[in-house]
């Protein structure tokens, strides 16, 4: 029998995972999918996931992988445009663009070196339960036999649609509609040395840079425009580069290396992330908008948490189910201004005329700009920053 099974080892599972083996449980990760291997991503780890990696001790893995720092943000509306960086979060200033592939790899094989157990490509065909408990799980590896795992929790770390949180019906709350539809790919020989950004109306788009000298450039379209975007999606791509005509000619230089990946299929919402016998953490406990990309660095964090509640409650210094309810306070506390943020941001409309004025100010005003790229990064409270009195104050600055 193990302390903790975790379905999903990815960016949210490896770690929790990690973080347990370390302080001495017996810990099983399974995921359908072997390592190293790609998945649909936002990509982005930025300074707060970045300083949980320094502290993990997996940093220079990921900055030895030729994936370069990211120091700077360019935001461009269109008549004008601001850069800026985000202030630090414990000292690391830079942010990084994994492949997937890259990342997760080497968060596996950091739990695997703490002691956990992996299974990959093993798919979960039950949840076991006694009555409204879980008690472990039940499935087969690639052309194997069955087999059934018991452990005294099971983590759901399976993404949008956790096989986890199905099994238990989590109680979803905070729901919000599809509100964007994306598609990204890869180009080579495209110059991008900094993030870059592109809100349009109806639209959205970027780039920065990632491992083998490649760009990551993704575009996003209203949702209710999805079967128009999916009908053409190369074309219609390309046509919405147009909309930033200097960054269109730099992508037309280079040369698209991979196929699109993307979905229109975006929901939003948050998970009750704990009950008898199980937990989930990353997306499966909440989704949200990718347009910020901070999905891997919430999973980090909630990684932690979970970890420390675990702990709580298997020394018995708290019990688990306060221990649990206290991770999904801090969770909730730390994600949802953010969550609301990114609604808005997903809508894709114009700017209200006071943001236009803000973003105005911005150009002019070098440490608030940084302070506005950390309300996407997470080192910057957002309701603080965007409170009416502070962008008064920094407007009438300008």
């Amino acid at each position: 029998m193990y302390d903790v099974i975790i379905v999903g080892a990815r960016c949210a599972g490896s770690p929790t995972g990690m973080l347990l083996a370390r302080q001495g449980y017996r810990v099983l990760l399974v995921d359908k999918s072997t390592f190293p291997s790609d998945i649909m991503s936002t990509h982005i780890i930025w300074q707060p996931g970045v300083a949980r990696l320094k502290r993990w001790g997996l940093l220079n893995q990921l900055a030895a992988s030729n994936c370069p720092p990211v120091l700077q943000i360019k935001f461009d509306v269109g008549e004008f445009a601001f850069t800026g960086s985000s202030p630090p979060a414990d000292s690391v200033v830079e942010a990084y663009c994994p492949r997937r592939k890259v990342l997760d790899k080497i968060l596996v094989d950091a739990a695997v070196a703490a002691g956990a157990e992996l299974r990959e490509g093993f798919a979960v065909e039950e949840v076991v339960m006694d009555g409204d408990r879980v008690t472990g799980i039940r499935g087969h590896a690639r052309g194997g036999t069955t087999a059934t795992e018991s452990a005294r929790i099971v983590i759901g770390a399976d993404g949008m649609h956790s096989v986890v949180a199905r099994a238990v019906q989590a109680l979803q709350y905070n729901t919000k509609p599809p509100l964007a539809c994306w598609y990204y790919t890869y180009w080579s020989g495209v110059q991008a040395e900094r993030g870059e950004m592109y809100p349009r109306d109806g639209r959205m788009f970027g780039a920065i840079p990632t491992n083998d000298g490649l760009v990551c450039i993704p575009v996003a379209w209203a949702q209710r425009e999805f079967g128009a975007y999916r009908a053409d999606i190369e074309n219609n791509y390309l046509k919405t580069l147009e909309l930033a005509p200097e960054f269109a000619e730099r992508v037309r230089e280079g040369r698209r290396e991979e196929r699109f990946v993307g979905t229109g299929e975006m929901h939003y919402f948050f998970r009750k992330p704990y009950g008898p016998g199980w937990a989930l953490v990353g997306d499966a406990g909440y989704h949200k908008e990718p347009i910020p990309a901070r999905g891997i660095s919430d999973a980090f964090r909630d990684a932690e948490l979970l970890a420390e509640a675990i702990d709580a409650g298997f020394t018995g210094r708290r019990p688990l189910t306060e221990a649990l309810a206290n991770y999904e306070r801090q969770r909730d506390e730390e994600v949802l201004p953010m969550y609301e943020f990114t609604c808005q941001l997903a809508a894709l409309h114009p700017p209200p005329p006071e943001m236009q004025q803000l973003f105005g100010a911005l150009r002019r005003n070098q440490a608030e700009a940084d302070r506005f790229f950390g309300t996407i990064a997470g080192t910057v409270s957002i309701p603080q920053f965007f409170a009416p009195e502070n962008m008064q104050r920094i407007i009438a600055a300008a």
